[in-house]
């Protein structure tokens, strides 16, 4: 009698075991890859060591070296010509970088940290974003961990990981110090102002473009792309950016379905309506995109729309602002009718507009 009485209380402390793991799973996954021991003296006293995220990521941040033919009188030869870093996103040799760092390349290789050096072959690229993907061929590749579930927030601590002038792997550690930012004057005369950019105090230096933005899970948060220069080229200490996961991802995968972004256009150039302009248009609560210039062979000039026309819905939504008009048009697929909603000279007008496929950034290397 007593025997069957321990072995049910055995067995039921055992349940109650089970079951708490199981729930500390739950609430707390990255138990499932994070020693026991470094959780637990994190949760204690805070995180006082960045060893587990560096140790997951690091392996799967390649440098990378591009050549370019230089020419000469009489020959030309390979030489040198620019440095960065990249990220490991597949176990099928997809390695996502920054386009400046490739755009002149006539030949790329790709460094491991493991001591292979490989050719990278270009998949594809996206002048917008600052984005490319490379192709590697080779077995038991360290891929960066990713959760699509990410949502990086202002003061999330997060580390940069790359190879800054050639010193070999460097981390740097800081923290988001903003998001959304767009817009950029240092990120060239090709950015189109909705890259949704990161902004972090953690040094990017020259030969970090390209390298990974990771949090304290070792989990990739954005690309390294820039640090900011002002217009007097003065140089910045703490104001640097990343690519969001979540956007180069489906840049990424993009690139790797159709070897460019395919992207809807309107031909119009707008601005936000400040409220004392709603005011004078007599808009009410209403926002919308102010037209202030356009493309004529563009499809809202053969549509009819016309400068200072206030354009307040796209497709039946209204228009919150520039940006929102802008990312409303180029995720519409090349060739789709759309109704525009229009104010002119205070009356409403829908007009009809085939949106056309946006090549203005589509470049060969």
């Amino acid at each position: 009698m007593r025997l069957a009485s321990s072995l049910k209380f055995f067995l039921q402390a055992a349940a109650l075991g089970i079951l708490m793991a199981m729930l500390l799973l739950l609430l707390f996954p990255q138990l499932k890859t994070q020693p026991f021991e470094h959780w637990w003296r994190n949760q204690q006293v805070g995180v006082s060591s960045f060893s587990y995220a560096a140790s997951r990521a690091g392996p799967a941040v390649v440098n990378i070296y591009t050549r370019s033919f230089q020419r000469g009188e009489a020959s030309a030869q390979l030489s040198a010509t620019s440095l960065g870093s990249g990220v490991i996103m597949s176990d099928q040799g997809y390695v996502l970088t920054n386009y400046h760092v490739i755009a002149d390349a006539d030949q790329v290789i790709v460094a491991l940290q493991d001591g292979r050096i490989l050719n990278g072959e270009v998949t594809g690229f996206d002048v917008p974003t600052d984005l490319a993907v490379l192709k590697i061929n080779a077995a038991k590749l360290p891929v960066i961990p990713q959760d699509d579930e990410l949502n990086p927030q202002v003061g999330d601590i997060v580390l940069a990981i790359g190879n800054p002038y050639n010193v070999g792997q460097t981390i740097t550690q800081g923290i988001i110090s903003a998001t959304g930012r767009t817009g950029l004057s240092s990120m060239g005369p090709d950015s189109n102002g909705r890259q949704d950019l990161l902004q972090t105090d953690a040094a990017i230096n020259a030969g970090n473009s390209g390298g990974a933005l990771i949090n304290v899970y070792g989990e990739i948060v954005g690309i390294n792309t820039a640090s900011f220069q002002s217009l007097a080229h003065q140089e910045s200490y703490g104001i640097n950016f990343a690519i969001p996961y979540a956007l180069a991802h489906r840049i990424m995968l993009e690139l790797i379905s159709n070897g460019r972004v395919i992207r809807g256009y309107l031909g119009v150039s707008g601005a936000d309506i400040p409220p004392m302009m709603a005011q004078l248009l007599k808009m009410g609560d209403q926002t919308g995109l102010y037209v202030e210039g356009l493309n004529e062979q563009g499809p809202a000039a053969k549509a009819g729309i016309q400068v200072e026309d206030v354009l307040l819905k796209i497709d039946g939504q209204p228009v919150r602002n520039t940006r929102h008009a802008m990312d409303k048009i180029a995720e519409t697929r090349p060739g789709t009718t759309i109704d525009v909603t229009v104010l002119r000279d205070g009356k409403l007008l829908t007009l009809p507009i085939v949106i056309a496929e946006d090549r203005r950034f589509q470049r060969l290397r």
